[in-house]
């Protein structure tokens, strides 16, 4: 027997329907490349949307179409987001960070028909247009003020022109929620990036899910700020999210750095933000040194790499900030997992629910979890054994963008992360399961050693990598940049493991360095530093500071 509902397809232009009719007033509000800040609704986002999806149509977007993006998180990116996607076409967006021979293997790779950019990126438009095999349409996303007068882009086209060309009398289209609505390349720190094809039903269904109180807890009470890009997973789905319940989107352009963000956060009344760690040691650095204090923020959510505990404790001990640590990928639409305390955790002490909040969280509802062993076999959920995390869900890739072969194993999608489960369902990272240190047949977790040097005082950034050793195969090796102004010494460091861990997990040294390799996400890029190190130990003596217990 069928039920009798209705079934309206699930799609990403009545996520701004809903918006323009029952939250039209609520603001969004961005800073501009040019430098002002423009302040807009949700009701003007909806005309100009449609005004834009008649203008695309007219440069030959169709259903399908890729459509990229090079561009900050702003309104006109938001615009673009729904127009796209709303009409049926595909929205590809890239990532700037990337080297131009990435960006242009990858526009190719999804064959993009129109690029829009922001002013910004400019040069790095002008010096790969000509390479770029199937793009016919570039669009700088500015007025005519502030179009270039001379450029090496053939035609270029002026954003501004493209919508005022058009009137808002748009109909969103009906179409299968199984539709691709948006496309998102994996990173790609080592071989070319794989894209991962969203549909209509995967973004809202991942939406709604992620404004639940369990996770992100977004309202239309909130202020959201997501430092997160809209180049980098779809700033982990806020710009829906935030349509969805109506809350006031802060967009922040061009200005990541600590000064720029605390005076939006401020002048905006930001409640909730989100984004990678290194961004929120920029803003701590910029709050401590001239003595400042959050006024309105009560939460932010941070992803992309574990949260160091010292950060955490920062953030809730000093500021009284909320900090929700999220898990996800690429893959995952991103969201996997967020770590919301259950209710009887909230009775336990302190020091306990931070050994819980530390932990990358429990899965959504949407999505479902488990670790393996190197046989496949399950394992348990103990918080002690440790085994390859593989997810299945809503959200969750099923093939790669033209992928000759699916990714899944049985239906589960192997993540590549090394994880435990606890009896209570939150999951933590132990380590990339390339990352993981194997010493003397043992395995040490990298990253319980990057978060302890992350804890002390003068360590600005800390990452732990394997090292060759002629005795114990790996020995774990500990590269550090400093604290500006700050000073210690290896001796210092390494004492600062001790009781902390076992003694054999003691790193064999540390190297100090000037600066990190982060990725186009803000991650570190630890394949450049075992390029590096590697064999920095080859020439250390045979025993090792820590014996592994297989010794």
């Amino acid at each position: 027997m069928q039920g009798q509902m209705q079934a309206q397809p699930l799609l990403i232009s009545t996520l701004l329907t809903h918006a323009e009719r029952h939250h039209g007033s609520q603001e969004v509000v961005s800073r501009r490349v040019e430098g002002d800040i423009h302040r807009t609704t949700y009701a003007e986002l909806a005309s100009r949307s449609r005004q834009l999806a008649k203008a695309l149509a007219a440069l030959g977007v169709q259903t399908g179409t890729r459509v990229g993006t090079i561009a900050w998180n702003g309104y006109r990116h938001l615009e673009l987001y729904y127009a796209v996607s709303g009409s049926g076409a595909v929205l590809h967006t890239l990532n700037p960070r990337l080297h131009a021979d990435q960006v242009v293997w990858i526009a190719d790779h999804a064959q993009d028909h129109v690029l829009c950019f922001d002013k910004t990126f400019l040069p790095l438009v002008e010096a790969v247009a000509s390479r770029l095999a199937t793009v016919k349409h570039f669009v700088l996303m500015a007025d005519r003020e502030h179009m270039p007068t001379q450029t090496a882009i053939p035609n270029l086209l002026c954003y501004e022109d493209l919508v005022s060309s058009q009137n808002d009398a748009y109909t969103w289209p009906q179409f299968d929620e199984s539709s691709a609505s948006s496309l998102c390349y994996t990173s790609g720190t080592t071989g070319h990036p794989k894209g991962v094809l969203y549909s209509h039903r995967s973004t809202v269904l991942h939406t709604f899910a992620s404004a639940l109180p369990d996770a992100l807890n977004l309202s239309a009470r909130d202020v959201v700020l997501p430092v997160v890009p809209m180049f980098h997973v779809n700033a982990w789905g806020l710009p829906y999210s935030a349509c969805m319940v109506g809350a006031k989107l802060v967009l922040p352009g061009p200005g990541l750095d600590g000064a720029s963000l605390y005076e939006l956060f401020e002048a905006e009344g930001v409640t909730v933000s989100a984004g990678v760690p290194t961004v929120w040691q920029g803003l701590l650095g910029h709050v401590q040194s001239k003595g400042l204090r959050f006024s309105t923020m009560t939460r932010t959510i941070i992803g992309g790499s574990a949260c160091p505990p010292a950060m955490l404790d920062t953030f809730e001990d000093t500021y009284g900030v909320q900090v929700i640590h999220a898990w996800g990928m690429t893959e995952l639409s991103p969201i996997g997992t967020v770590g919301i305390l259950k209710g009887h955790q909230q009775a336990l002490p302190k020091a306990d629910q931070r050994a819980i909040q530390s932990k990358q969280g429990r899965g959504v509802y949407g999505i479902d979890m488990k670790i393996v062993d190197a046989e496949g076999a399950e394992l348990p959920w103990d918080g002690k054994v440790s085994g390859e995390l593989m997810v299945r869900g809503h959200w969750v890739v099923n093939q790669y963008l033209k992928g000759d072969t699916s990714p899944l194993v049985d239906g589960w999608f192997p993540t590549g992360d090394v994880a435990t489960i606890d009896a209570d369902g939150f999951m933590q990272i132990t380590d990339r399961a390339k990352d993981v240190i194997k010493s003397g047949g043992e395995w040490i977790g990298s990253i319980d050693l990057e978060n302890i040097a992350m804890a002390h005082p003068a360590v600005a950034m800390a990452a732990c990598i394997a090292a060759k050793h002629a005795k114990w195969d790996e020995r774990p090796l500990l590269v550090v940049m400093k604290k500006p102004g700050a000073e210690v010494s290896k001796e210092e460091l390494l004492a600062f493991y001790d009781g902390k861990i076992a003694k054999w997990w003691t790193p064999d040294d540390v190297v100090f360095v000037d600066s990190m390799p982060l990725g186009a996400t803000g991650k570190m890029l630890k394949h450049r530093l075992r390029d590096l190190y590697q064999d920095h130990l080859q020439a250390q003596p045979a025993c090792a500071p820590g014996t592994p217990v297989s010794a």
